[in-house]
């Protein structure tokens, strides 16, 4: 596929577009989401994102589009992974519930700006040096490996190595001040605890960011692709936190799923190099990554229904990536 400078400039420029749209909406009159709402933005975006890739389709062909929307699916599924953190992270700060739109749409936006390093990163590294498929490979391997070890706990923000030098770098108040993350009492400037907030949001895009642009470029080797399908399962997420924050405790399973989906993912990276370098040795067809993808998130939800339906109590976690001790504050610590 050729991806001119054009083509690269009408697609930002779109997406900044959006981004401007959620800005002005959410400055607007900061206010908390109902269901209409949230269901009316999330199927915009999902509207959005899927005729991105019908154009796409009858552009290019079947063989890009199916790419794009492999890549699409993945994101999509490990950004639902994302808005658990989301959820602890706004809960173990007690943010206000009419900021959580602001913080939500900063972590977008900084999770955007990460993702497309990262992307200009990891295509440079594609480029140059093949054996970048066994890195990458083995990265979503470890990570599925780990996410599968910890599929029943969850990050601890609050004891984020990051957040933790924010704290001994400024002083703080317990209160917030609307949207600022400074504010003068008694005359002394201080941070409010949104700073934090912002903190963990963006060291956890981060964390995100390493592992989800190596997932996308295990099924497609498109750097425009591999964007454009980061940039659309993003800007969606904002809608999808008020859409399915109280349904995501449901998702037993997702976890799980996740990280037979990531292992999968890195196996189909490792064949892709060995593939290049002995013909004879069969890969993974994007068209089967779909399959595949498609199968796992449908047995996840069935498995996860069954499951709520048998044990009422029974509670998702968003997995991590390190275990740890429990502490009183929370359910475990950094990871």
């Amino acid at each position: 596929m050729e991806v001119t400078f054009a083509l690269w400039a009408i697609t930002i420029a779109g997406i900044i577009a959006l981004i401007l749209m959620d800005f002005l909406t959410v400055s607007r009159k900061p206010h908390e989401v109902k269901f209409k709402e949230a269901l009316g933005w999330s199927l915009f975006y999902i509207g959005v994102a899927v005729a991105f890739g019908i154009a796409m389709w009858a552009w290019q062909g079947g063989d890009i589009g199916t790419q794009y929307f492999a890549a699409y699916l993945v994101e999509k599924s490990l950004s639902v992974d994302n808005l658990f953190v989301f959820i602890i992270i706004l809960a173990q700060f007690a943010v206000p519930t009419d900021l959580h739109q602001r913080v939500l749409l900063v972590g977008v936006v900084l999770a955007l700006i990460l993702r497309a390093i990262f992307i200009a990163v990891g295509a440079a590294a594609l480029a140059a040096f093949s054996f970048t498929f066994v890195v990458f490979g083995a990265i979503l391997i470890w990570t599925g490996i780990q996410l599968a070890r910890h599929r029943n706990e969850d990050p601890e923000p609050k004891d984020n190595a990051v957040v933790r030098m924010a704290r001994k770098r400024f002083a703080f108040t317990d209160q917030y001040d609307g949207t600022r993350m400074f504010t003068r009492i008694d005359g002394k400037k201080v941070a409010t605890p949104l700073l934090l907030v912002m903190i963990a949001i963006g060291s956890t895009d981060l964390l995100f960011a390493l592992d989800s642009i190596p997932a996308t470029f295990g099924v497609t080797q498109i750097p425009y692709l591999v964007f454009a399908a980061n940039a659309f399962a993003l800007l969606g997420l904002r809608a999808l936190y008020f859409l399915l924050k109280g349904l995501l405790d449901k998702l037993v399973y997702l976890s799980t799923g996740l990280a037979v989906i990531l292992v999968f993912i890195g196996v189909k990276l490792v064949l892709t190099y060995l593939h290049e370098v002995n013909p004879s040795i069969p890969h993974i067809s994007t068209v089967q990554s779909l399959v595949f993808i498609v199968i796992v998130l449908v047995i996840v939800t069935v498995a996860s229904w069954l499951k709520v339906r048998k044990d009422p109590d029974a509670r998702a976690h968003a997995g991590r990536m390190t275990g740890g001790e429990h502490h009183d504050e929370g359910p475990g610590t950094a990871g």
